[in-house]
């Protein structure tokens, strides 16, 4: 079964779908007419709500499901794995480095 119940739109939709509707109102158009488009309004108002609440409650489901996830994957996350670190240097700070060594080398010779 479906549940069809109908919420009475809140004072501040109304107020905002007549004032859309009277700043798109014609010159030549009736309150009736007026009425009727910020009822269409009211309704697209509500409609842009509701679909915006089913959107938050999926998010929370999914939340809730990975949140729930959580504790197994941390008890694999305990497992030892050897990590190899290796630490690559450049050549040429040994290569002035050395030559260094050897120019005070001679110069010390000589």
């Amino acid at each position: 079964m479906t549940k069809n119940t109908y919420q009475k739109p809140s004072f501040q939709t109304q107020e905002e779908a007549l004032k859309m509707a009277r700043g798109t109102q014609r010159p030549s158009q009736s309150k009736e007419q007026t009425k009727l488009i910020a009822q269409g309004i009211q309704k697209g108002i509500d409609l842009y709500k509701r679909q915006q609440k089913e959107k938050a409650r999926d998010l929370n489901k999914k939340l809730k499901k990975i949140t729930g996830q959580k504790p197994s994957l941390q008890e694999s996350d305990n497992l030892f794995i050897p990590v190899n670190i290796i630490y690559r240097q450049h050549w040429l700070p040994w290569l002035l480095l050395f030559l260094t060594w050897l120019s005070i080398g001679i110069y010390f010779v000589l």
